[in-house]
């Protein structure tokens, strides 16, 4: 839908998701609906705006949700209450990714962030997939997905300076899926994801506090398969000698583990102490520290700095948010398309007289762990598929199933999606800077690597049905 419509309109409407933001905080600390009603109107508008910029395929998620909305308005007596909460899903999304793009801009200009990144592509061959699959997920706690952008684009400059086609090419594919490796990794635990978000949301009686340290498990699986299938693959030549890294590990990357620690810790601390959501404590804390990030960044010569701040701030909302119209769009009608078709869709599963708490509790783990990766290479995103696939489950308490362990499940298809489906940002990023096709950087690069990880997933989500 490339109708012309004048930029400052599109400028004005960056103005809507960051309103959503503060309606939707102010709806996770007192619980008042009509904040969730005014946070859901302003994001519809921001989407109807948006959708006259984005390309066809974002334009179709649109059109799909106007016909959920008609086929629940002609078949159903709750209709809508069911968009209701459907658009307060794509709300939630939609403030989310607003929140954790203010700090990504933050992190984007920190001189400091970037030289992280820089040390972490400078290392010696043997040490470089370690380096970038460790730093790749520390940089995607923060960055998300941005991380791939920054810390690929670095390290195709550094493999830019070998002489040798095919060494540049083989040590370019190794770098991006190291990357990408540490970034889904994050899927399985970080509170800032998307995933845990999500899942959350969708199985009742999870928590973050209870899933957090199982979520870690699963990473250091992903991580750990990661770098063995690397050690076994590599391709093994004459040895040359490379300019060796002198920095100090803990002095370069001290920059990125103090802003970890100020934002992971502060979520927890602010999850405990108030007992708002996890989702609550990000979006009220996360944007409060890429202001005073901004703030304290050296601004341009000749200006101050709160003239800094308000200049960045200015330019975050009518500049920066409407580039990134497109995933707004795409990630608000994921939530909300998989909210209100799970609504219509549970009465036909039970009118068909299915019963699914007749099926095996171990069967709908394993299910989770491997559908998720293959609802993502049909084009599904993974925040459509769990939030269209999971509420026609009965609850966990009702399957027998401990909510913890159907989340890790959950979160494992989902971070496995992340680094195979050729429609996602992680995935389309990586095979744009190593240049190749998004299907040869998502299956080509990663397909054993998804047998063997989402084997170990498995298991280890079996482990926990049992022990918990």
């Amino acid at each position: 839908m490339n109708i012309s419509i004048p930029s400052r309109v599109f400028s004005s409407a960056g103005l809507l998701p960051a309103a959503v933001v503060v309606l939707m905080v102010c709806f996770e600390y007192t619980g008042n609906s009509a904040f969730a009603v005014a946070a859901s109107v302003l994001a519809v508008f921001a989407v109807a705006v948006f959708s006259f910029g984005v390309g066809a395929s974002r334009v179709a998620f649109v059109l799909i949700a106007i016909a959920l909305v008609l086929w629940a308005a002609l078949t159903t007596t709750g209709w809508l209450e069911a968009t209701a909460i459907a658009a307060q899903r794509g709300a939630m999304i939609m403030a989310l990714f607003t929140a954790l793009t203010a700090i990504r801009s933050a992190a984007m200009s920190a001189p400091e962030i970037v030289e992280c990144g820089r040390f972490l592509a400078r290392q010696r061959p043997g040490l470089r997939y370690t380096a970038l699959t460790i730093g790749g997920h520390l940089f995607s706690l923060i960055l998300l997905y941005g991380s791939i952008s920054l810390l690929g684009t670095l390290a195709s400059e550094s493999a830019a300076r070998e002489p040798d086609p095919d060494i540049r090419r083989q040590r370019t594919r190794r770098m991006m899926i190291a990357i990408q490796r540490g970034f889904a990794a994050t899927l399985c635990w970080s509170p800032l994801g998307f995933s845990m978000i999500v899942s959350l949301a969708v199985v009742p009686g999870a928590s973050w506090t209870a899933v957090a340290l199982p979520g870690v498990v699963s990473a250091l699986i992903m991580l750990v398969v990661g770098w063995g299938l690397d050690t076994l693959y590599k391709t093994r030549g004459p040895l040359k000698a490379h300019p060796q890294e002198t920095g100090r590990w803990l002095e370069q990357l001290r920059p990125l583990l103090v802003l970890l620690c100020v934002v992971l810790v502060g979520v927890a601390m602010l999850h405990v102490v108030t007992d708002v959501d996890v989702i609550g404590a990000v979006m009220s804390l996360v944007p409060v520290i890429a202001l005073l990030w901004v703030a304290m960044q050296q601004p341009p010569s000749g200006v101050t700095r709160s003239a800094n701040v308000r200049q960045r701030a200015l330019l975050f909302f009518t500049h920066e948010l409407p580039i990134y119209r497109g995933e707004i769009v795409l990630l608000f009608m994921a939530g909300f398309i998989g909210s209100l078709g799970a609504f219509l869709l549970v009465p036909l599963v039970q009118a068909q007289g299915l019963d699914l708490t007749a099926i095996p509790p171990w069967i709908i783990i394993v299910a989770m762990v491997w559908i998720i990766p293959f609802t993502g290479q049909l084009g599904m995103n993974p925040i459509l598929a769990v939030s269209l696939l999971v509420p026609i489950l009965p609850s966990p308490e009702v399957m027998g199933i401990p909510p913890t362990a159907l989340v890790v499940a959950i979160t494992a298809g989902w971070a496995l999606s992340g680094t195979t489906s050729p429609f996602t940002a992680s995935v389309m990023l990586a095979a744009s800077l190593g240049g190749v096709s998004p299907m040869r950087a998502g299956l080509g690069w990663n397909g054993v690597y998804t047998l063997v990880a989402g084997a170990a997933l498995t298991l280890w989500a079996l482990a926990l049905f049992h022990l918990l």
